[in-house]
């Protein structure tokens, strides 16, 4: 049984992941934000690699991105970084990015790279179907690694179960279609939620986009295990000279 499922297993209801850009806010910051989460009670994180053309992030996260790349962070330069970053953390740890940059890496390569590392998953929206299930599904299950599909409100029952059956660690259920950091009313999704909440749906749930403060992250997790909070801990970190203390204090927000 792997991280993922061990903490779903301990742990089914309010389950917070939190986003953040590797080299971001420092090209050298990145085990030291990973650090704080684990400490100040994040319950998995999602490692994002930085992206030119990031299709689902929104202006803040895109940002960061910017200025990663800008900081020197790759693919290369993010697994150099990882190398032993499981003595220190034992939190569940995803890749969030495109595929483009990983197909440059090599795919078997960055899986390799991946799991040697200690990194439980990965999450590439922009990886269709057919080529996980033709070509890359079977990369990802040689490495041992889990792979998340995203949901919107538009997708139809049937691509849900069927992402559902593909997905392992957890599914990924965007509370709407728009990009990252915008203002989402979540009250007005709740028959999307509810919908979801009927399913008989093989992987827990995590509720992603617009969730931002206790109130939502609380709201959201009312219809599944859990949720995912990106953009606004982005801000948190966008002006800090300390990523301990502004770690701490926005996730004590979140869950004190």
């Amino acid at each position: 049984m792997g991280r993922i499922d061990e903490l779903f297993k301990k742990k089914n209801k309010n389950v917070l992941n939190v986003y953040c850009t590797a080299g971001f806010p420092a090209l050298d910051s990145t085990l030291e934000v990973m650090k704080a989460l684990q400490e100040n009670g994040a319950d998995m994180i999602e490692l994002g690699i930085p992206y030119s053309d990031p299709l689902a992030d929104g202006d803040v996260i895109q940002a960061s991105g910017n200025v990663a790349l800008k900081n020197g962070m790759t693919v290369a330069t993010l697994f150099e970084q990882l190398k032993g970053f499981r003595k220190l953390i034992h939190t569940p740890v995803l890749l969030m990015g495109y595929v483009n940059p990983i197909l440059q890496y090599g795919f078997e390569k960055f899986c390799f790279d991946a799991a040697s590392a200690g990194v439980d998953g990965l999450i590439l929206p922009d990886l269709p179907i057919f080529e996980f299930e033709n070509e890359y599904g079977i990369i990802l299950q040689k490495y041992g690694l889990d792979f998340v599909f995203l949901i919107t409100p538009e997708t139809s029952q049937d691509r849900i179960q069927k992402l559902d059956e593909l997905s392992s660690g957890f599914l990924y259920a965007v509370s709407s279609s728009s990009t990252t950091g915008k203002d989402k009313n979540l009250a007005a999704q709740s028959l999307y939620f509810k919908k979801l909440q009927a399913m008989t749906l093989k992987n827990p749930l995590l509720v992603g986009f617009g969730i931002k403060d206790k109130a939502s992250f609380t709201y959201a997790s009312g219809f599944a295990n859990g949720a995912i909070i990106g953009t606004a801990f982005i801000k948190a970190l966008e002006k800090t000279n300390d990523i301990h203390k502004s770690t701490k204090d926005f996730l004590d927000g979140i869950l004190r």
